[in-house]
C-alpha cells in the first residue's frame, strides 16, 4: 500500500463527500464532557484472584449478575457488585490438561486455563456454562440454587472453541443451544445446533458457506409472534469472512478482501430427507455495509426491538482493517429489520467457476423460495417441515447460500463517524423523553477502557460524554444494562465496574442540564436530577436542540447572584496577565467581553483567546477595566468568570523619613568597606588564578624529559654493548626503558660529581676533548656506519643499530661492536662535567 496515512485519509473523506454526507463536523464527532477516572463517582467495582471477565449474564428480576471468567464463575448482587455478598464457583482446567496444553505448544501464561465462554440460562433450575478446559473444551449443567459445579461434565468440542481467542457467539433458544465457532483445531468455521433432538450444521461441500469466518454476535428475533403469514422465529448471525464476490483488497491486491455478513437460520429448520441431512436448509447469508469505505472490521452489534419484532433495529461498530496501518478510526451504522429482510428475499449469487468468483444468478428460482422458513403459505401446498421439501429446492440452497443484495444502514449513511478510537462494544437503551418521544441511547465501549454515552438524535448522534472507567488501558469486553438498577455493568481483563446509566448531578446548572441533552436527566428549577416516570412535574429537558428552558429575554442563561465571584487582577504596566475561564464543555466556545460591550477576538493587538482564558500581552492603561468570560454553545452563553483588570503606569512611591547626617555618614562607610572587600577578593582570586596557570605552563613544557616525584640516577653508567641490543634499536618504546638485564648499552642523563670521593663541589670542569677520528675508511659519511643514527639534543643520547645483512665496504671487516669499544676506551679515562649538556659517543 503506497501514499501514507494521509492518503489514506483523503481517500476516505473523498467517498464521504462524494456520497453527501450531512456535515463535515460529523466526520469526527466530540463528545460534550470528558470524565477521568479520577472524577468518577457513584462507581462500584469486582475484581478477584483472576482475569477475564468477559462473559455476563444478568438476570434483572433476581438482582444477579453471572460472570464468567478464567477459571471461574462468579454471581454478584447487580444492585451493589462490590458488596461483597458474591459466590464462586472454582472451575480451573486440571493439572494434566494444563500439561498437555502446554506440550502443544501453547501459551502457558494466556492460553492454558478454562476461560469459561458461555453462561446461559438453560431451564427454570439450571445455568449452562462452557469453558476451553485448556484447548479440551467442557460444559456443564449448573444447579443455579445451589450454585456449584456437578459430578458430571460433557464434551464441549461441538459448543465451544478450544482457542480463548477465536471469535465465539452462542443462545440458549426454547432450549437448544445455537452457537457458531472455530470448534476444533483443523476444522471450518461452522454454525452448529446442539442439545436439541436435531443437531444441525452448515453445508462444507460442494460449497463453504463460510468463508474463514469470524464470529461477533447473535441475535434471536422472534418473527413468529402476532406473524401475520405464520412465519418462524430467526436467529440472525453477525460475522467477517473473507469475500468471495470480492477478488481482491481495495488497498492491497495481492489479499482477499474481508466483509462483514448476517446470516439467518429458522428456529424450525430440521434439516433434509435425503439431500442437506443433518445440515440448514435456512441458511442465507448478505453483505453487511456502513458505507464508509473499507470500514471492514466488525466489532460488535446489538439489537433492541421497541416491544415488537417488526421495529427491531440493529446497532453496528466498524473500525479500519490492518490495511490503514496507522490510522484509527470507528463508525457506527443503524439497521432496521426491513432492510435485512429485503436483501434475503432479492436475487441470489451463484459461483462461477471459470471465473472463480460470485456473480448474480438470473436464472429460475424453485418453489418455495430457497432458504425461507415454512410459512402458512408452505403448509398450504403440503410443505410443514423443511424434510417436505423438494430436492430441487434443496439443491438450489447448496449452491446459493449467498445473497446479491447488500443491507444498507438507516438513511444509506453512518450514525457516527469517530477518529482516533476503536469502539469494542456496543449496548443500546431505549428512553421516553419528556417531549413524548423515544430515543435510542448507546454505550459504546472503547479498546482503551473509556464508555461512550451517546444519544441518537434523528439521523445523528449526539456523544453526552466519555468516561475513563479502567485506569489502565485494556478493552472493554462486555456491557450490560441494567433497567431496575439503572447500571451499566462493564466487563474487562481486570474486573467488572458497575456505572450508573446517567450522572445527572454533574450537572451544576441549568446550562450544563440542558445542553447535556441526557435523556435520563432534567432540570427542576434546583438541580438536575433523574427523571422518573411516577412525577415529571415541573421539569425541563431538550434532546432535540439542547438550548430551550433556561434562555432568558436577553439571550443569555441567567447566572444566580452570588454564584461568581469578582477577581481583582492588578498589573504593571508592558506585563503579561492571564484571566482564566475554565470551559466545561468540549463543544462551548469563550466569548470575552470588556465594560460589557466591545467583544475581544484573537484579531486584536495584544489580546489572545485560547483554551485556557484570555491573555493580554503587554498591557497599556487601556487595558484596565471589566471582563466577563462566557460560554457559547448552541445559542445558549453562560457566565463563566468575571474580572476587574488594572493596570498602573509605574510602581507606586513609599514615603520614608529623611536619614539624620549620621546615619547618612554611617551609610557611606558601609559602602566603603563593602566595595574594598570586594576589591581585595578580586586581586585574591586573580593571584591564585596566575599562579596555578604558570604552573601548569611549566609542567608543560619540562612533559616528556623529567618525570615528577620520581628519583633519577645521580651519574652516567655506562654498559657493555652488544649486537643483540643494537638489534633492539628500531623499537622506539624500548627507548625509554631503564634496565637493560641483558648488558645493552645504557645512557642515563643526569647529574655527577668531579670526583667519587671528593665531598666538596669543584667548578666545572672544561668540555671534554673532541673524539679521535674515526678510521679513514669510516669518514666518508654515514654510509658505512649503522643504517640507523638519531642525534638528541639535551641529555639525551644516539640510538646506534647495526644493520645485519654484510656491509658493501670490505674495509670495514671488524664489527661494529669492535669499533666502539675501541672508543668508548679512549674516553673512558675523560673526566666527566657536572652538569652534562651532550651525551655522545
Amino acid at each position: 500500500m503506497s501514499g501514507g496515512p494521509a492518503h489514506l485519509l483523503t481517500t476516505l473523506f473523498m467517498a464521504v463527500a462524494a456520497m453527501g454526507y450531512r456535515h463535515t463536523t460529523d466526520l469526527d464527532a466530540t463528545p460534550r464532557i470528558t470524565v477521568t477516572f479520577d472524577e468518577l463517582s457513584g462507581v462500584r467495582r469486582f475484581k478477584a484472584h483472576t482475569l477475564n471477565y468477559s462473559t455476563l449474564l444478568l438476570e434483572d428480576d433476581q438482582g444477579i449478575l453471572y460472570v464468567g471468567a478464567r477459571g471461574a464463575i462468579f454471581a454478584l448482587n447487580s444492585s451493589d457488585v462490590a458488596d461483597g455478598s458474591h459466590h464462586t464457583i472454582h472451575w480451573e482446567a486440571s493439572p494434566e490438561k494444563q500439561m498437555d496444553c502446554l506440550q502443544k505448544g501453547k501459551n502457558n501464561k494466556t492460553e492454558c486455563f478454562n476461560h469459561v465462554r458461555f453462561l446461559q440460562r438453560l431451564n427454570s433450575t439450571h445455568l449452562y456454562a462452557c469453558g476451553t478446559y485448556a484447548f479440551h473444551p467442557l460444559c456443564a449443567a449448573i444447579d443455579a440454587n445451589r450454585f456449584v459445579l456437578p459430578s458430571h461434565f460433557e464434551e464441549g468440542k461441538e459448543k465451544c472453541p478450544y482457542d480463548p481467542a477465536r471469535g465465539y457467539t452462542g443462545l440458549i433458544v426454547d432450549g437448544g443451544l445455537y452457537t457458531a465457532t472455530r470448534y476444533e483445531f483443523r476444522s471450518l468455521p461452522d454454525i452448529r445446533r446442539n442439545l436439541h433432538q436435531r443437531p444441525l450444521k452448515t453445508e462444507e461441500s460442494p460449497l463453504h458457506w463460510l468463508n474463514d469466518a469470524e464470529f461477533v454476535t447473535s441475535v434471536l428475533v422472534r418473527e413468529s409472534k402476532d406473524s401475520p403469514v405464520g412465519d418462524d422465529d430467526k436467529i440472525y448471525y453477525f460475522f467477517m469472512e473473507r469475500a468471495g464476490e470480492e477478488t481482491t483488497s481495495f488497498f492491497d491486491k495481492s489479499q482477499v478482501a474481508r466483509v462483514a455478513r448476517v446470516a439467518r437460520v429458522c428456529k424450525s429448520d430440521v434439516g433434509g430427507k435425503k439431500i442437506l441431512q443433518r445440515k440448514w436448509t435456512s441458511f442465507m447469508k448478505a453483505r453487511l455495509v456502513c458505507y464508509i469505505p473499507y470500514y471492514e472490521v466488525l466489532r460488535s452489534v446489538c439489537s433492541l426491538d421497541g416491544g415488537g419484532w417488526a421495529s427491531t433495529v440493529f446497532y453496528a461498530a466498524f473500525t479500519l482493517s490492518a490495511q490503514w496501518r496507522t490510522m484509527e478510526a470507528s463508525a457506527v451504522c443503524r439497521y432496521n429489520i426491513s432492510a435485512v429482510q429485503h436483501a434475503f428475499e432479492g436475487p441470489y449469487m451463484e459461483y462461477q467457476d471459470w471465473a472463480r468468483k460470485w456473480s448474480r444468478y438470473d436464472g429460475a428460482v424453485p418453489e418455495p423460495r430457497p432458504g425461507s422458513c415454512i410459512t402458512d403459505h408452505s403448509r398450504r401446498k403440503g410443505y410443514n417441515s423443511s424434510q417436505d421439501l423438494p430436492n430441487s429446492v434443496l439443491d438450489f440452497v447448496k449452491l446459493h447460500p449467498l445473497m446479491f443484495e447488500e443491507v444498507k444502514p438507516a438513511g444509506g449513511e453512518p450514525l457516527l463517524v469517530k477518529k482516533n478510537v476503536a469502539y469494542s462494544q456496543l449496548a443500546v437503551d431505549r428512553v421516553r423523553a419528556l417531549d413524548g418521544r423515544s430515543y435510542d441511547v448507546l454505550f459504546m465501549g472503547t479498546g482503551d477502557g473509556w464508555i461512550h454515552k451517546a444519544v441518537v438524535v434523528n439521523s445523528g448522534i449526539h456523544i453526552v460524554e466519555e468516561v475513563q472507567v479502567f485506569r489502565d488501558l485494556q478493552p472493554v469486553e462486555s456491557l450490560v444494562i441494567s433497567h431496575i438498577q439503572r447500571s451499566l455493568y462493564v466487563g474487562a481483563a481486570s474486573g467488572i465496574v458497575q456505572v450508573p446509566l446517567a450522572s445527572c448531578a454533574r450537572y451544576t446548572s441549568c446550562y450544563d442540564c440542558i445542553l447535556a441533552r441526557d435523556p435520563y436527566c432534567a432540570w427542576d428549577g434546583r438541580a438536575c436530577r433523574t427523571i422518573t416516570t411516577t412525577d415529571s412535574t415541573g421539569l425541563v429537558q431538550d434532546i432535540q436542540s439542547g438550548n430551550k428552558g433556561c434562555r432568558s429575554s436577553s439571550g443569555r442563561v441567567r447566572v444566580p447572584a452570588g454564584s461568581l465571584l469578582w477577581k481583582n487582577r492588578t498589573v504593571l504596566q508592558g506585563d503579561d496577565v492571564l484571566l482564566p475561564c475554565d470551559q466545561r464543555s468540549n463543544l462551548a466556545r469563550a466569548v470575552w467581553l470588556l465594560n460589557g460591550s466591545e467583544v475581544l477576538g484573537t484579531g486584536q493587538d495584544r489580546l489572545r483567546v485560547g483554551v485556557d482564558g484570555l491573555l493580554v500581552t503587554d498591557t497599556l492603561p487601556q487595558h484596565s477595566g471589566e471582563y466577563r468570560c462566557y460560554g457559547e454553545e448552541q445559542g445558549l452563553r453562560t457566565l463563566l468568570a468575571t474580572y476587574s483588570l488594572t493596570v498602573l503606569p509605574e510602581l507606586p512611591r513609599i514615603p520614608t523619613a529623611v536619614p539624620s547626617p549620621h546615619a547618612a555618614s554611617q551609610a557611606t562607610n558601609d559602602m566603603k568597606v563593602a566595595y574594598i572587600s570586594a576589591i581585595v577578593t578580586l586581586v585574591v582570586l586573580c593571584t591564585v588564578l596566575s599562579i596555578i596557570v604558570l604552573y601548569m605552563s611549566c609542567l608543560e613544557k619540562r612533559k616528556g624529559k623529567y618525570v615528577l616525584g620520581e628519583p633519577r640516577p645521580a651519574s652516567v653508567e655506562l654498559q657493555t654493548v652488544s649486537a643483540n641490543c643494537l638489534r633492539k634499536g628500531h623499537r622506539e618504546e624500548e627507548e625509554e626503558e631503564l634496565t637493560y638485564p641483558d648488558g645493552c648499552l645504557r645512557i642515563i642523563p643526569g647529574e655527577a660529581p668531579t670526583a667519587a670521593t671528593s665531598p666538596v663541589k669543584e667548578m666545572p670542569a672544561a668540555m671534554p676533548p673532541v673524539p679521535p677520528p674515526l678510521p679513514a675508511e669510516l669518514t666518508n659519511g654515514v654510509g658505512a656506519l649503522p643504517n640507523v643514527l638519531r642525534k638528541m639534543n639535551g641529555n639525551s643520547y644516539m640510538l646506534l643499530q647495526q644493520q645485519e645483512e654484510p656491509l658493501a665496504s670490505p674495509l670495514y671487516s671488524a664489527s661494529f661492536t669492535e669499533e666502539l669499544s675501541k672508543i668508548l676506551e679512549k674516553r673512558k679515562h675523560t673526566q666527566l662535567v657536572e652538569k652534562l649538556d651532550e651525551s655522545s659517543v
